[in-house]
């Protein structure tokens, strides 16, 4: 599988703003995908993830009560909606896939996105 991440940009704090990442293959389903992020300096951490049927759904600490991932099978794409965005959030955001169970290194994740840019300035 193959995979593109957009949606990313420049908002302020407290504003909302929707990724998506777009997945080719036919066997889209049977991926696990997640949402990471790294910032300047800083190794690339967990942000979110959801099972290939969208039943198990797990996040970081600081996305829980603030985003939410999602996906739909029917157009290979999943989601991340991120709303009261802080600073602290700005990071490239990539989005991964892996066949298995979740982990939360970056590491066991396979398969990357290229990277989107979310900047939150105060």
């Amino acid at each position: 599988v193959q995979l593109q991440a957009y949606g990313g940009g420049l908002v302020q704090a407290g504003d909302s703003l929707n990724l998506s990442c777009a997945a080719s293959g036919r066997t889209f389903s049977s991926y696990r995908m997640g949402w990471f992020r790294q910032a300047p300096g800083k190794e690339r951490e967990f942000v979110a993830t959801i099972s290939g049927s969208g039943g198990s759904i797990d996040y970081a600490d600081s996305a829980k009560g603030r985003f939410t991932i999602s996906r739909d099978n029917a157009k290979n794409t999943v989601y991340l909606q991120m709303t009261s965005l802080k600073p602290e959030d700005t990071a490239v955001y990539y989005c991964a896939a892996r066949e298995g169970g979740m982990r939360y290194s970056a590491s066991a994740w396979a398969r990357w996105g290229q990277g989107t840019l979310v900047t939150v300035s105060s």
